[in-house]
């Protein structure tokens, strides 16, 4: 299976357009994101571009404010097959969650500086210095505010400045490239694809798009936090490589999770985000992990999921089921034996 790339045509007899940013272009259009994305551009035009005919135009508001959901931890994470991707082989697959970071940036004319709040966002300070010098636009203040905690494995550091892009963008009335957006990130941090509206697979070192997967069907997550904090940095700097065959079983897994998500088959997502978590097991063990195994398996639901460079491990349920009601109350009390702070996360898509 040839893995597709947001930049891979679908033929010259056809379009010179990418069927991903297609896709993406709709999903982006879609009532459920535009608000998240409007300032974003997907498709395949230079960024240099871009800035250049945005530089054209007048005008300032002066104040922006954007938001970005987190994740729950990742679907499927690993490694793919040598010469299955072009670069670097690890991905992840996102599991987008209505849990967000805020941005609310404020211009101060004749400055390129940066001031964040709170201040020991550096991170958000960096690419957002970054960003109004790619943009030729002025520095200001930059407000951040967030539902996500901080190296649980939430994608909190991602949404941080996917909002932050977003805000500065919203600002000046800009249509930012995604491009110029993720190659700002990858200058500081491996990230997650919140960027884009809905779930992709991602490398999450090289800040690309592997491809759009499409929307995760309605899901509840019953998640604990077995304590402590993971930093991403740290973190992927002590990760090895992955054996030849578990890349194997990687690849398959990223072709059903394609599949899956297409078909809105919510019982094989599940299978999928719980083989994960156990091929992850020997590198990042949760202690829980076989507790919550056995909770999901007594009450019917879907699998488990984990943060894979985080500290939290998740139960999947389907809520447009008949007995969801009942299935929740028993995972609640599966979990109550062991923990007994679990939360209640939404998918994106998550209808009630």
């Amino acid at each position: 299976m040839s893995i597709q790339h947001s930049t891979y045509s679908i033929g010259t007899a056809v379009s010179r357009t990418s069927i991903t940013t297609r896709e993406l272009e709709k999903a982006a259009a879609d009532e459920v994101w535009k608000g998240f994305v409007y300032f974003q551009k997907f498709d395949g035009r230079d960024t240099a571009e871009i800035i250049s005919k945005e530089r054209q135009q007048p005008g300032i508001s002066g104040y922006g404010v954007a938001r970005c959901c987190g994740t729950f931890g990742e679907l499927l994470q690993g490694q793919l097959p040598i010469g299955s991707v072009p670069d670097d082989t690890h991905f992840l697959v996102t599991m987008p969650i209505a849990l967000f970071a805020h941005a609310h940036f404020v211009e101060i004319p004749h400055t390129r500086s940066v001031t964040v709040y709170p201040p020991h966002k550096v991170k958000a300070k960096r690419l957002a210095e970054n960003l109004v010098i790619a943009l030729g636009v002025s520095g200001g203040i930059l407000l951040l505010e967030s539902e996500l905690p901080e190296g649980k494995g939430l994608a909190s550091s991602s949404a941080d400045l996917v909002a932050t892009a977003r805000s500065i963008a919203c600002c000046f009335k800009r249509r930012v490239q995604t491009s110029l957006i993720e190659k700002l990130m990858a200058d500081i941090e491996p990230s997650d694809g919140v960027m884009y509206p809905g779930v992709v697979a991602y490398q999450q070192r090289a800040c690309k798009l592997i491809t759009f997967l499409g929307q995760m069907p309605p899901l509840a997550i019953v998640g604990i936090d077995e304590g402590g904090t993971v930093e991403t940095v740290d973190y992927d700097r002590k990760r090895g490589e992955i054996s030849a065959d578990c890349r194997a079983e990687y690849h398959e897994l990223l072709d059903r999770v394609r599949i899956a998500i297409h078909c809105g088959d919510t019982a094989t997502i599940g299978r999928i985000a719980t083989a994960s978590a156990l091929l992850h097991q020997d590198r990042a063990p949760k202690r829980h992990l076989s507790s919550m195994l056995r909770a999901s398996e007594a009450t019917g639901a879907l699998g488990v999921i984990v943060a894979h460079s985080g500290t939290m491990i998740g139960i999947l349920l389907d809520p447009s089921t008949t007995d969801f009601s009942r299935k929740l109350q028993s995972v609640l009390g599966h979990i109550s034996r062991f923990d007994n702070s679990p939360r209640i996360h939404q998918t994106m898509n998550f209808l009630s």
